[in-house]
């Protein structure tokens, strides 16, 4: 039996007066959904994702539904795309108090099957992309004596699924960074966490996946259900908020871990 979804929550301001980096946040998936949260509990929010319409789309929807939301194309695979999105957000808000590393790739390849190329790839976006944007947001951070840093893992980091040694290994290693970092942070007063989602349901992942893989992995939730992605944001914000101020170094799931 499957538990229902729950409502979707009001605003209770956690995150007021906060400005808000976020990779990835065009589209449908945990990156637009964090992006529309924190937004909802009074933040201000720079988006960033590789895909300048898609971004574009994604800022005028937040901006009709009455938040102040801004843009910056940025490939999390480029330093200067990096450097640029951080020279943007401290040009728009004067201070960067929280960074949210969500741009990720992913693939369905069998090891024995795959090209070098396919590997590097989702390394160089998943786990390079992250160190990247953190050691950046770092440098900004360790300045002011404070910010926090939320990256986005996955379960598949602890637990093992065929077809996914490239984004295991890249969402394990995105734990690793988050712990060493959150160490060589905390005595600046920077605090590094990370979500690891387990199955979170949109429009995009259907058109790209396989229907019955969905369902087997729906069928091994502890909720019989994928999260809705604003059930991840909500975690993130948690996570970003005054809230979990004794938090750092955690890799926080969000449902099953079950393989």
């Amino acid at each position: 039996m499957n538990a229902a979804t729950p409502s979707y929550p009001p605003s209770r301001n956690l995150l007021e007066g906060k400005s808000v980096v976020i990779t990835a946040a065009a589209g449908t998936g945990i990156g637009f959904a964090t992006a529309k949260r924190c937004l909802e509990e009074g933040a201000s929010v720079l988006l960033s994702d590789w895909h300048e319409r898609r971004l574009n789309e994604a800022v005028e929807q937040l901006n009709k539904a009455g938040h102040t939301a801004f843009g910056t194309v940025c490939d999390v695979t480029k330093e200067d795309d990096v450097q640029n999105l951080f020279n943007s957000a401290e040009e728009k808000f004067g201070t960067i108090d929280i960074m949210v590393n969500n741009a990720g790739l992913g693939g369905q390849d069998n090891l024995v099957e795959m090209e070098d190329e396919q590997w590097f790839r989702v390394l160089d976006v998943t786990l390079n992309g992250t160190m990247r944007c953190t050691r950046a947001a770092l440098k900004h951070m360790v300045g002011n004596q404070t910010g926090v840093i939320v990256n986005n893992a996955s379960v598949l980091g602890w637990r093992a699924q065929a077809g996914q040694s490239h984004y295991a290994a890249a969402k394990a290693g995105v734990m690793a960074l988050t712990r060493c970092a959150a160490i060589e942070a905390a005595g600046f007063g920077v605090r590094v966490n990370a979500v690891s989602p387990s199955f979170a349901n949109h429009p995009f992942l259907e058109k790209v996946s396989d229907p019955d893989l969905l369902k087997g992995l729906e069928s091994q939730e502890a909720f019989g259900r994928g999260a809705e992605p604003w059930e991840v944001a909500n975690v993130i914000v948690f996570l970003a908020s005054d809230l979990s101020g004794y938090m750092t170094g955690e890799c926080v799931s969000v449902s099953s871990q079950r393989a």
